[in-house]
């Protein structure tokens, strides 16, 4: 299968693959076709027996900068953004269900929705330089699927979800947002050897602890509170001040619109 916006193959050695955003120029921005095409990748991944591991990655300098805020037409309804938040939360809880294990290597910034995608992986090892964070709070927007309240600490999501602020490598994994980190230069072997180990492991052992690991969360409530938060941010995005944010991106070019949504946080860092 060809692919427009991301990269998949095989490793020629050990039974695992890696799916790479490839839209180096965006910094591996995440639109509808970025989300269809890694949902497909992933399907073909899991069908493929000889496919045991999964990573994912992004070209250049990026891991993903989010949603590509050019080019979308918002001025629309509360049913657009409940249909548009729930194609992506689905796209990214098939990354959480899939029965084989899904690696995040982030080499760069992983942010807003990319975040969400990263924090569905089963485990993620980040370049030193990287950085995270869900910004989009500035603009009067949330996460599509909301997996952060799962994985850290109630207080670091909040300071991370109600700020906006990025937070380093170390900072992240301090927080359990991310495993490890490795130098840049050695995020791609490092990345391999954990690929290999995963793959070389008896798959059907990894298939049943994730299937357990996962329903430890289901019965917590993880899908119903995906699903509340679909509808709070199709609200969210049809608020007078959602569509006021809506107004200015359209008006605005991105390095403006990102400037202008930042501007009065400046100098406010603690």
């Amino acid at each position: 299968m060809s692919y427009e916006t991301i990269l998949y193959g095989k490793d020629g050695q050990d039974k695992f693959a890696t799916i790479t955003i490839n839209r180096p120029d965006k910094l591996n921005a995440m639109n509808k076709t970025v989300i269809r095409e890694i949902d497909a990748a992933l399907a073909a991944a899991v069908a493929d027996p000889d496919v045991n591991a999964l990573v994912i990655t992004g070209a250049g300098r990026a891991f993903s900068s989010g949603y590509d805020l050019q080019g979308g037409d918002f001025d629309v309804d509360i049913d657009f953004w409940r249909e548009d938040m729930g194609e992506n939360a689905t796209a990214l809880l098939n990354i959480w269900k899939a029965p084989i294990p899904v690696i995040a290597s982030v080499n760069g910034y992983a942010l807003a929705g990319a975040l969400e995608l990263m924090m569905c992986c089963d485990l993620a090892i980040s370049a030193d330089t990287a950085k995270f964070g869900e910004p989009e709070v500035r603009h009067n927007s949330g996460p599509p699927a909301l997996m952060m309240p799962w994985l850290l600490a109630t207080r670091d999501a909040r300071w991370l979800m109600y700020t906006g602020d990025l937070v380093d490598a170390q900072e992240a994994l301090r927080m359990h947002l991310i495993n490890k980190v490795v130098p840049a230069a050695e995020l791609k072997g490092a990345t391999d050897k954990l690929a290999r180990k995963l793959a070389r492991m008896p798959v059907p052992a990894l298939k049943y602890t994730k299937a357990s690991i996962n329903n430890q969360q289901v019965v917590a409530g993880l899908l119903p509170s995906f699903q509340y938060n679909i509808e709070a941010i199709a609200a969210l995005h049809v608020t007078r001040q959602g569509r006021e944010w809506m107004a200015n991106l359209a008006k605005m070019g991105l390095k403006e619109y990102l400037d202008f949504r930042d501007s009065p946080f400046k100098g406010l860092d603690i």
